[in-house]
C-alpha cells in the first residue's frame, strides 16, 4: 500500500512538472509559431456554425473578442487558447494539490502549495511572454490561469474527500 502511495504522489508530481514544461515550452514560441489559424482555415473552410457564432461579441484584455473582428479561424483559436490555459492550469492545481495531500495527508497544507504555485508560475510565464515576439503578457490570462488551479484544486479535494468517505463506508 505504501509502495503505491509513493507512486501516486509521484506521478502527481511528475505530471504538476510536466504541464509546467509545456507551459514554459509554449510561452517561449511566437503567435505565429504555434497559431492554428493556418490549419483552422483548411478544415473549416465551410466555417461550420458561423451563423450561430457571428452573434457572439465580448471584450477580452480590451479588444473585442467577434467573427466580425477577428475572421472565423481566429475568433474559434481565441477559445481554444483560452481553453488550454485554463485546462492546463486546472490540471496543475489538481496535481499540486493530490500530490501535496498524498505527502502530508492534510488539506491546508495541500491548499498552501495548489495555490500559490500556480499563481506565481501564471505571472512568471506572462513576464515570459513580454520577451517572446509577437506575445502580449496578459494581466487575465493570470486571472483565467488561476481560476483554472483554483477549480482544479477544488475539484480534486471534492473528489478525494468522496473517495475517501467511500472507502471509510466500505472498512466499516
Amino acid at each position: 500500500m505504501l509502495r503505491k502511495k509513493k507512486i501516486w504522489i509521484a506521478l502527481c508530481f511528475l505530471c504538476a512538472v510536466f504541464i509546467m514544461g509545456l507551459l514554459l515550452k509554449s510561452s517561449s514560441q511566437t503567435y505565429h509559431e504555434q497559431s492554428l489559424v493556418p490549419f483552422m482555415d483548411k478544415i473549416l473552410a465551410g466555417k461550420p456554425l458561423e451563423g450561430l457564432l457571428s452573434h457572439v461579441s465580448f471584450v477580452y484584455a480590451n479588444e473585442e473578442v467577434s467573427i466580425a473582428n477577428l475572421g472565423y479561424s481566429k475568433f474559434l483559436e481565441f477559445f481554444i487558447r483560452k481553453g488550454a490555459h485554463f485546462f492546463t492550469y486546472f490540471v496543475m492545481g489538481a496535481s499540486l494539490f493530490a500530490g501535496v495531500r498524498g505527502l502530508f495527508g492534510k488539506n491546508w497544507s495541500a491548499f498552501l502549495v495548489a495555490l500559490p504555485v500556480p499563481l506565481l508560475f501564471a505571472i512568471s510565464d506572462e513576464i515570459h511572454q513580454k520577451f517572446t515576439g509577437g506575445r502580449t503578457p496578459l494581466v487575465q490570462d493570470v486571472v483565467l490561469d488561476f481560476t483554472g488551479a483554483c477549480i482544479g484544486t477544488l475539484v480534486c479535494f471534492w473528489l478525494l474527500n468522496v473517495l475517501r468517505k467511500r472507502r471509510i463506508e466500505k472498512l466499516g
